[in-house]
């Protein structure tokens, strides 16, 4: 029945085409202005770096809940990989002197919300925090100063207003560095993750401080000298450089928690992210263990602070729980529904945790009740997850059912893909056929499993509680359309397809890195001309769905159309094959799209 409907569908489109009657949209256009403007809740923020997710998508977000983001010039905090043109102070790295200069200028300024990457500000990223070793930093033009000092002192400007609110982000080091920086070669990298996951003596009590901690990295549970064996693999001096890295990074947490603690600053929230971790007893677990101890509750016992897997997505958190605490939301009900059988293990092999437990974990920090039954739920969370059995075509039937039942009873779907790659294409094709990708609350797949979970929730329920608020803005409608629209193409069409052409490309025709077009030099005209040629391929049926969907509206009569939607300017932000940047124009929104059979026109 279900091929009979498509074909009708399909003749009755190129009648209604004919007629002048099918689907209608409308030019892309330039850019309105910025959804703060005018009515400025400005948030200053200091990205973890210069990639996407830490960028424009942390502005899209921002802006589609009515805030706008005041950041740094991004040449204070660009990441720059081996062979690249340096920063202006001829550093790979952000510059956390002048950031914190910066950040002071904001609140002279009067500025009252804060979202601060703590890795920028202490070691000028994600990746550099890897790789330095002592408490003093690099200055422009020379010198040196304090990274903690930095720190302490930021953190008592800002606690000078108690007006002010404060989101500092923090992490727990990944297993290794970073391959491509300050010379660490792919062979380093899987010796020292190797390194890292090996089993660690477990620090409990009064053991758990910072001198039994670093002593700790290099003893296995039953006293074995991992020294001695990093010897005799020929990797002691890497390892000894990455532990003093890890010495360095717990150092610079417990100054931030321990300064906070002291002072009680409850108007400051301290969020923890774990980067790539590993199922087994790992260099990681007594560093969590510590940070865990740290975290605070304020006089009623409610959090303060936490400390869940992820780190790509802090920014995404931290905007959408700033949002939920001045609106006084009072949380909500949520059925999670999953589908491929593997949900009671990580993900992927990044993952320490249960998928249901990075899944309930963030339920918590936004304030969400799981529900068994769907119909009694305000939320419905949908998950594919690896699959369990080869039959994998079953776990994509039964949630696209579901998804369906939700379209047609009008719940509000957050759809978590959490299947790393093992469906292919099949999922996603499936979506663009069937669904109405554009009434989606959110969508994520892109990232490692546990980012994608926290991708998904914080926007998700970020704009969920926008609509029961009954804001309503143009821009932030539009900035709403944008980051939808830029996890969905990213993940169908730049991941799935267009990056293993690209891959293969680097690799084969031009003799390149994909993860460097700069070590060894090559033709990046030519990368970024297939990368333009293979996006205009691949986007254009999800972008024909996008098209015909209407969003998602707590009452149906208030639904509306997605109008037009055109790319460009696409980019590598850091000259590597692994994410892309794009702009994203809109039409204006269209009165409701109708449906027939199952297809939406106007």
């Amino acid at each position: 029945m279900k091929n009979k409907n498509r074909f009708l569908a399909a003749a009755l489109a190129c009648a209604l085409c004919l007629t002048g009657c099918g689907l209608r949209t409308t030019e892309p256009e330039p850019d309105p202005e910025p959804a703060g403007a005018g009515t400025a809740r400005t948030v200053a923020y200091v990205p973890l770096d210069d990639r996407p997710d830490n960028v424009e998508r942390v502005v899209y977000l921002a802006e589609s809940l009515g805030y706008a983001l005041e950041m740094p010039e991004a040449v204070l905090y660009q990441t720059r990989l081996d062979g690249q043109p340096k920063n202006f102070d001829a550093l790979q790295r952000g510059e956390p002197w002048s950031l914190s200069t910066w950040v002071a200028a904001q609140e002279a300024a009067g500025c009252d919300r804060y979202i601060l990457s703590l890795d920028q500000l202490h070691s000028g990223g994600l990746v550099s925090s890897r790789a330095l070793t002592g408490d003093d930093i690099e200055l422009p033009g020379g010198g040196t100063a304090s990274a903690s000092g930095l720190l302490e002192n930021l953190l008592a400007l800002l606690a000078e207003d108690p007006d002010n609110v404060v989101w500092l982000l923090d992490s727990v080091m990944r297993l290794a560095p970073t391959v491509g920086y300050e010379g660490g070669t792919l062979e380093e990298y899987n010796a020292i993750r190797a390194f890292g996951a090996l089993p660690r003596r477990t620090l409990e009590g009064e053991a758990l401080n910072l001198e039994d901690l670093d002593e700790s990295y290099w003893w296995g549970p039953n006293g074995e000298d991992l020294r001695s064996r990093t010897k005799e693999e020929g990797i002691y001096e890497t390892a000894l450089r990455h532990v003093r890295s890890r010495g360095r990074k717990m150092m610079l947490s417990y100054v931030v928690q321990d300064t906070l603690s002291e002072a009680g600053y409850e108007n400051f929230h301290l969020l923890i992210g774990i980067d790539d971790s590993s199922l087994e007893d790992c260099i990681q677990k007594n560093e969590i263990a510590y940070l865990r101890q740290g975290l605070r509750t304020d006089r009623a016992g409610n959090p303060l602070d936490w400390l869940l897997a992820g780190v790509d997505d802090l920014a995404f958190k931290a905007v959408a729980r700033m949002y939920l605490d001045e609106i006084g939301w009072q949380g909500g009900t949520a059925a999670v529904r999953y589908y491929g059988g593997t949900e009671q293990s990580p993900a992927c092999e990044y993952d320490f945790q249960p998928l249901t437990t990075v899944v309930a974990e963030h339920l918590e920090l936004f304030g969400l009740t799981e529900s068994a039954n769907p119909r009694a739920a305000e939320l419905q969370i949908l998950v594919l997850t690896q699959p369990a059995e080869e039959a994998k075509s079953a776990y994509c039937e039964a949630l696209m059912r579901d998804l369906e039942e939700c379209r047609r009873e009008n719940w509000p779907v957050v759809l978590i893909d959490a299947g790393n790659g093992r469906y292919g294409a099949a999922f996603h094709q499936a979506l663009t056929k069937e669904a109405e990708l554009g009434w989606l609350l959110s969508y994520a797949g892109f990232l490692d499993m546990a980012i994608v979970t926290g991708t998904a929730l914080s926007h998700g329920v970020a704009r969920y509680a926008y609509l029961q608020s009954g804001a309503e803005s143009e821009a932030a409608e539009r900035a709403f359309a944008r980051t939808l629209a830029d996890s969905v193409i990213k993940d169908f069409c730049y991941k799935n397809v267009v990056r293993n052409d690209l891959l293969a490309y680097i690799r084969n025709d031009l003799g390149g890195d994909p993860n460097n077009f700069w070590t060894p030099e090559i033709d990046r005209e030519a990368v970024q001309a297939r990368l333009e040629s293979g996006m205009e391929a691949a986007v254009k049926d999800v972008i024909q769905n996008f098209q015909r969907s209407n969003f998602f509206a707590l009452k149906p009569d208030r639904e509306r159309g997605w109008g037009g939607v055109a790319l460009e300017n696409y980019r590598f932000p850091w000259d590597r094959a692994f994410e892309i940047g794009m702009d994203i124009r809109l039409g204006a929104f269209t009165e409701p799209h109708e449906e027939i059979l199952g297809i939406y026109y106007r």
